[in-house]
């Protein structure tokens, strides 16, 4: 593969990685704000599963001392390429400043638990609706 497509690979899964946090976090304040606002979609079945079930990955895989599997391919195109120094544009740079940034490994545990704990909260006290039986 070419250094060009190498870099677009891993500046596409970092983008991804991206959206993926974005999901999580911002999910859970537009969950929140719903929940003051009354609106309806925040409460709909599957896109409050899919919110769980990110979240929950990610704890899964940080008590399991596993790499996220977004951060492993990007390396790996990164480590491919000739990208060591970012030469990459400035969004996937920026990306990738505000996704990777150094903490000790007991914080990151700390803080995806806790935000673990409050997604399943709000499950909990605010759930989604039933599905309707039309029988």
């Amino acid at each position: 593969m070419g250094d060009n497509l190498l870099i677009f690979l891993a500046d596409l899964t970092a983008s991804i990685h991206f959206l993926y946090i974005l999901f999580v976090v911002g999910g859970q304040a537009l969950i929140m704000l719903g929940w003051v606002r009354q609106w309806r979609w925040t409460r709909q079945r599957l896109f409050r599963l899919l919110h769980l079930a990110a979240i929950g990955l990610v704890v899964i895989e940080v008590w399991s001392k596993v790499y996220c599997p977004l951060t492993v391919l990007e390396n790996y195109f990164r480590n491919q390429s000739s990208d060591s120094i970012y030469t990459s544009g400035f969004i996937s740079y920026w990306i990738d400043r505000l996704i990777y940034y150094n903490a000790p490994e007991w914080v990151f545990i700390s803080l995806y638990s806790l935000f673990f704990i409050v997604v399943v909260v709000t499950y909990l006290v605010y759930p989604p609706h039933r599905a309707k039986n039309n029988d």
